[in-house]
């Protein structure tokens, strides 16, 4: 059974800083991408990064691009999104997600995405 537990969200005032962790169980192939993906009120639920377990390839969002990064750390399951340079519009419930399809698919959209946590809430005050 696969479970993926986020952590990190909160209230910061644009500009700040966050980190998201997510915990991975479950997972018993390296061959699964993971994801970073967001939902603000009555919008789309959006890819924002990916990392690919086995080599650790990554995608962005442009509009996170220099300010966002992704990491990983397979021998502890966990993955991270450090967040910087934060602005309201990135106000949103995280979520954290696997994929086990191709690199295209994972890093093209939410649609390849299987497995999701929770969600945990960032909100941007400007």
């Amino acid at each position: 059974q696969v479970q993926l537990v986020e952590s990190g969200g909160g209230s910061v005032q644009a500009g700040g800083s966050l980190r998201l962790s997510c915990a991975a169980s479950g997972l018993t192939s390296s061959s699964y991408t993971m994801g970073w993906l967001r939902q603000a009120p009555g919008k789309e639920r959006e890819l924002v990064a990916a990392i690919r377990r086995s080599d650790g390839r990554t995608y962005y969002a442009d509009s996170v691009k220099g300010r966002f990064t992704i990491s990983r750390d397979n021998a502890k399951n966990t993955v991270w999104l450090q967040m910087n340079s934060l602005k309201p519009e990135d106000t949103a419930e995280h979520y954290c997600a696997a994929c086990g399809s191709t690199w295209s698919i994972c890093a093209g959209g939410r649609y390849g995405y299987a497995y999701w946590g929770q969600g945990t809430q960032v909100t941007v005050s400007s």
